[in-house]
């Protein structure tokens, strides 16, 4: 299963608007995406769920995703981070 650990260096974490960009791109692919903050982890399609995971300003987040299009939606979900 492919994965990528994302550092969230905006100046909200993934809070509010930048969550919900976040959960409108991972709809965007069939893959089953889960986001992995500490010992919790979040399905990337749930706006509850990410802002749940409480990620913060400089926080290490693990992506994990499973299917045909995994490597896809782990490029596209880390570039946007990037633009956050």
């Amino acid at each position: 299963m492919p994965e990528r650990d994302l550092t969230f260096d905006n100046e909200v974490g993934l809070h509010a608007r930048p969550a919900a960009l976040f959960v409108k791109k991972a709809g965007e692919f069939d893959a089953t995406i889960t986001l992995h903050k500490a010992e919790t982890e979040a399905d990337a399609r749930s706006l509850l769920a990410v802002l749940k995971l409480d990620v913060r300003r400089g926080d290490h987040v693990r992506v994990t995703a499973e299917g045909d299009d995994a490597e896809a939606a782990l490029d596209a979900l880390t570039e946007l981070t990037g633009q956050l």
